[in-house]
């Protein structure tokens, strides 16, 4: 798919990864949807710097948890663009709980994590699926993580629910399919705020890497670029962990 002159959405667009990857697609020249749930500021310094460099964007507000939310802000989405093209599902929620603490991850928690990061998901993919249909193109970028590979993570729950974002990934793939192409881009550690606070066991682990760096947001939003692009992929996770879970 050519990405200039296309219209993309990216789901938790002002922060981290969200934000390098609306600036890589706008520098590629798609439009770009800044969603954002409560960092407005975040997100409306994200469209500046878009249109500082001449590109185009807008932010929109959604709780990706509510589906009519969803479905609102596609609806502004088109009102603004026309359509739209490309969905990358960012959006994501954890809470650090030690792995053993099974009574600390409570119902809340549960709900809390997958009513963003796998619900969220599916809401908006649901939400323009119908747009690109029209189209007879469209891609879908989900982002889960290497903690749903290997069952370690922030907490019990996160692990969970990424490993529910790489099912949903395939099992989207094929009910979209043909027009609408689904793939799953799957960061190991990132060099992002969630790192706030761990600054020193984040340049520990570096070392013990294979490529002995950890990723940016900018590697992770280069690797989103390119599965967007490739019109031959579908239902595939790609893991960008520079070796970290080899």
């Amino acid at each position: 798919m050519e990405l200039k002159n296309k219209v993309a959405l990216v789901t938790g667009g002002g922060t981290g990864i969200g934000k390098a990857t609306s600036l890589a697609l706008s520098r590629l020249g798609a439009a770009v949807i800044v969603n954002y749930s409560r960092s407005l500021e975040d997100a409306e310094e994200t469209v500046r710097q878009i249109r500082e460099e001449g590109g185009r964007a807008v932010a929109l507000q959604a709780d990706v948890s509510r589906d009519e939310e969803v479905r609102v802000m596609v609806e502004k989405a088109v009102q603004l663009f026309g359509t739209v093209d490309m969905l990358i599902n960012n959006a994501s929620v954890t809470r650090h709980i030690p792995m053993h603490d099974l009574e600390t991850a409570t119902e809340d928690v549960w709900d809390e994590l997958f009513g963003v990061n796998v619900k969220g998901m599916f809401f908006c993919a649901r939400a323009v699926a119908p747009l690109m249909r029209r189209n007879r193109q469209g891609a879908i970028v989900n982002l889960g993580s290497i903690a749903g590979q290997t069952g370690l993570g922030s907490s019990l729950p996160y692990a969970v629910s990424k490993a529910a974002v790489h099912g949903l990934t395939k099992s989207l793939a094929r009910a979209l399919a043909p027009d609408i192409r689904v793939n799953c881009v799957v960061p190991g550690a990132v060099e992002t705020r969630w790192w706030a606070g761990k600054e020193e066991q984040m340049r520990k682990l570096a070392p013990n890497l294979l490529l002995q760096r950890i990723s940016t947001a900018d590697d992770i939003a280069q690797m989103i670029c390119a599965a967007l692009a490739q019109e031959a992929m579908t239902g595939q996770i790609i893991t960008v962990d520079s070796g970290q879970t080899l």
